[in-house]
């Protein structure tokens, strides 16, 4: 039931990522949901061997690389995709910042309704 929720407002956290920011288009809740599930398909594969691949650079950089592959997961995800669109890298990168704040919102407030060891 927690993962159908955070889908659910991952998708919703997307539209209000597209509403704030014009470098980010979303076509419809239904465009928003499948851009939130490759997201977090990107982000739970693909997101950990760049992250293994760049250390050096994000080590020089005292972890603001992260920034970089974060924004190249929400780029690529754009690019797959028909009804979600983002105008270029900076877009990518502003957009996925935007997106990343608010989704620690809703984790904190999917572990006061789904608390842990529950």
């Amino acid at each position: 039931m927690k993962l159908i929720a955070k889908w659910l407002l991952a998708a919703c956290a997307l539209l209000l990522v597209a509403y704030i920011y014009p470098g980010v288009q979303v076509q419809s809740y239904g465009s928003a949901l499948i851009a939130a599930a490759v997201i977090a398909f990107f982000n739970t594969l693909v997101r950990p061997i760049l992250v293994i691949l760049t250390l050096p650079v994000t080590l020089v950089t005292l972890g603001l690389f992260l920034f970089v592959i974060n924004a190249l997961m929400f780029w690529a995800a754009s690019g797959l995709l028909g009804g979600f669109g983002v105008d270029g890298f900076w877009a990518a990168l502003l957009g996925s910042i935007i997106y990343s704040l608010l989704m620690l919102l809703i984790e904190s407030a999917l572990r006061s309704v789904f608390p842990p060891g529950n």
